[in-house]
């Protein structure tokens, strides 16, 4: 459990926003950036999932992971990345919400204030980010500065359809590059109490993330598509998981997976319907680990696995 030292809810956002700038304000300019293969241009992606209002590091006497994650910690170390490498994309595959005091107080807030001051690009929903229901999502939303992306659930009855911020993909331009990023998410049903996700349709993942891959390669012709997924990694019977997705579908290059916390060393190398490879990758829970893949993109889409290093959080 956090020390919660400061009841005063507004002197507890400003000393840790205050604290996490510090940490993150480091001198971009003095980076000395690596050769790149002629013609390729280097994307750096880096996620988590799974980070559960771990906003502090564990304790330092926590049997498992002592002194490990935090929010300050991991600014810090993306922000070192950034100096390093031109282009990079943050993103989380969900269960921002709920684990710590922190989510009990504030209610995401702090979650998406600090996210923001680390410059995510775009995050999917997890079953615990609708654990106050969609009305606190769509309540914390003006704390972020990044994307909503979910293409499988049907939202039109609840407050996240009014407020028109979740959409089924988003496109983000790196250098020469265009990366289509679309998101999915387990069924909620036993997961969330009914009251909490009254309207939410659940859609079958496979063929919704069929749908918007092709929509990403062939209408918007992007070089590269990644799926945030809160699905899991793969279980034993034969519920729906990142596996399972990779293998029946088309068009997805990256699977950034989220629920299970399974900690992938390296990323899980799989086939698709058309025989091509798919990358599946997962950090764990509760920010231990910042996931990072390099990749080396032609203009005539050649993709090289360049490089799958996660970061421990320490």
């Amino acid at each position: 459990m956090e020390d919660l030292k400061f009841q005063n809810r507004r002197e507890f956002i400003k000393y840790t926003l205050g604290t996490a700038a510090v940490l993150y304000g480091m001198n971009a300019n003095a980076n000395k950036r690596g050769l790149i293969k002629e013609g390729f241009t280097k994307l750096t992606i880096l996620y988590t999932n799974d980070q559960h209002s771990r906003i502090e590091p564990f304790p330092d006497n926590d049997a498992r992971f002592p002194g490990e994650g935090g929010f300050a910690k991991r600014a810090t170390l993306i922000e070192k990345i950034r100096a390093e490498e031109e282009h990079v994309l943050l993103l989380d595959a969900g269960d921002i919400f709920q684990g710590t005091p922190y989510f009990n107080y504030f209610f995401g807030e702090v979650e998406y204030k600090l996210m923001s001051m680390m410059k995510y690009d775009a995050v999917t929903f997890g079953n615990h980010d609708f654990d106050l229901g969609c009305e606190n999502i769509v309540k914390q939303m003006p704390h972020a500065a990044f994307d909503f992306i979910n293409c499988n659930y049907d939202l039109k009855d609840t407050a996240l359809f009014e407020n028109k911020k979740v959409f089924p993909y988003k496109i983000y331009k790196r250098g020469k590059i265009k990366i289509g990023v679309f998101g999915v998410g387990i069924d909620l049903e036993n997961l969330v109490d009914k009251k909490y996700v009254s309207g939410v349709v659940y859609k079958d993942p496979i063929t919704e993330a069929n749908k918007w891959a092709a929509i990403l390669k062939v209408d918007e012709k992007c070089d590269y598509i990644i799926c945030l997924s809160h699905l899991g990694y793969k279980y034993e019977n034969k519920k729906v998981s990142d596996v399972i997705l990779a293998a029946q579908t088309k068009n997805i290059d990256l699977i950034i997976g989220g629920h299970t916390h399974t900690f992938l060393d390296n990323p899980d190398i799989t086939k698709n319907m058309a025989g091509e490879p798919v990358t599946i990758t997962q950090v764990g829970w509760a920010g231990i680990w910042l996931g990072k893949i390099e990749i080396l993109l032609s203009p005539h889409n050649k993709i090289i696995l360049k490089n799958s290093a996660n970061h421990k959080v320490i």
